[in-house]
């Protein structure tokens, strides 16, 4: 006899569980702990099965009558009802595992051994901040090229260009990640290759040759900016190096014998070791500032973390306070270098191994794994002499004027 709402409601569990029958094979299991499951009882291919329906009261009597219909036409047509349950459970487990946020994820782990922590948070950082949010939690396979167009068109109207291009290649590099795992046959990035617009470059401001002498004479003239600053500004003109590398900069990267400072891979932008010969004034304002910062594993620390390199925006902004503000920046010395040394007839292969550029020319590449060593020595000597005729020139006109 069918069950009704009335029996279903009153079933009390006992010590065993036992079952109410509806028909058809349907029936409602009660638990002793008092749980109340509809189930199907079936055969297919000779064998005896059981499909889990849900539980009641969340699935009603009607609905758990017309599942287990629904199961009964499956059956006649030769379909294991449990069997393409499970099939479909499995199916959603693994688009929930495939959507873009888990395969990014998996993407981001796979490559964390081999960035640096730091480098590592901001990849990640863009992710949750412009990635993610912008394109959804849609199984990867599912995503079109009109979506990650508008993520970086968006990014790219705010000016922020080469953020959108590397949003792109990010995006790129998840897709690819996905087809090599096996989730997908498609990468919508790839159309997008070279669609970002970019305005002109405009290269970082750089101090005019005509203006070394009154630069120095404003730096030294200049009582709030901290003696290591000081140095610091000094130092990144003698050797033009990237302030990044500056910043980083360690004693223990120092052959003072050798008068070499050696910076690691991992300090460098393109992630290449390189060299940098030490001229005499050089050395002279190391010897100045190893008294002062000796202690600390950093050149320049931060001052209210000693443990840490000094901030990203020292120097710029002590040169903001100079008046230089847009006018010049720290970046800026490589390109006033450049000038100079080309001007007075240094070979651009030395002066561009020195800069630590590297070379897209296969020929002049293979070229540029000469170190030029010696000559790099001479070269920086003399630049070392250039600027430091001006800097006396500077002193000269800060005493003229004490007077």
């Amino acid at each position: 006899m069918p069950l009704n709402d009335r029996q279903i409601r009153n079933a009390k569990p006992t010590d065993k569980p036992y079952k109410l029958a509806d028909g058809g094979g349907l029936h409602l299991a009660v638990t002793p702990a008092g749980g109340k499951l509809w189930r199907l009882k079936y055969r297919m291919d000779g064998k005896e099965k059981l499909l889990s329906i849900g539980k009641y009261p969340a699935v009603s009597l009607v609905e758990a009558r017309e599942a287990a219909e629904n199961a009964r036409r499956d059956i006649a047509a030769g379909i294991d009802p449990a069997a393409a349950k499970q099939t479909a459970k499995r199916e959603r487990q693994a688009a929930l595992q495939n959507t873009f946020p888990c395969v990014a994820a998996e993407w981001y782990q796979h490559q964390l051994p081999s960035w640096q922590p730091s480098h590592a948070a901001r990849v990640w950082g863009m992710f949750e901040k412009l990635i993610l949010p912008a394109i959804g939690r849609e199984p990867i396979a599912e995503i079109r090229v009109s979506q990650i167009k508008a993520m970086i068109e968006n990014i790219a109207a705010a000016g922020n260009f080469e953020t959108a291009r590397i949003a792109l290649q990010r995006t790129k590099a998840v897709f690819n990640y996905a087809a090599l795992t096996e989730r997908t046959t498609n990468n919508p990035a790839l159309p997008l290759t070279g669609q970002i617009k970019t305005p002109p470059v405009k290269h970082m401001p750089a101090l005019p040759q005509g203006e070394i002498t009154e630069f120095y004479r404003r730096l030294l003239s200049d009582g709030n900016i901290r003696h290591t600053t000081r140095l610091a500004l000094l130092f990144i003109m003698l050797t033009f190096v990237r302030a990044g590398e500056l910043r980083r900069a360690e004693w223990a990267d120092f052959d003072f014998e050798a008068r070499e400072w050696r910076i690691p891979a991992e300090k460098m932008k393109m992630k290449a070791p390189h060299i940098v010969p030490l001229a005499d004034w050089a050395l002279e304002i190391l010897a100045e500032l190893q008294p002062l910062t000796g202690h600390s594993r950093y050149l320049f620390p931060a001052v209210a973390a000693p443990e840490k390199p000094m901030s990203e925006n020292t120097l710029s902004y002590a040169m903001g306070r100079m008046g230089y503000s847009g006018i010049a920046t720290p970046h800026g010395f490589r390109s006033l270098a450049t000038d100079i040394l080309n001007e007075n007839g240094y070979p651009p292969d030395v002066i561009e191994r020195q800069l630590a550029h590297v070379e897209q020319n296969k020929v002049r590449a293979a070229y540029h794994r000469t170190e030029y060593l010696p000559q790099r020595h001479e070269m920086m000597q003399w630049y070392s002499d250039y600027l430091r005729e001006r800097y006396r020139q500077a002193l000269a006109m800060i005493a003229d004027k004490a007077v």
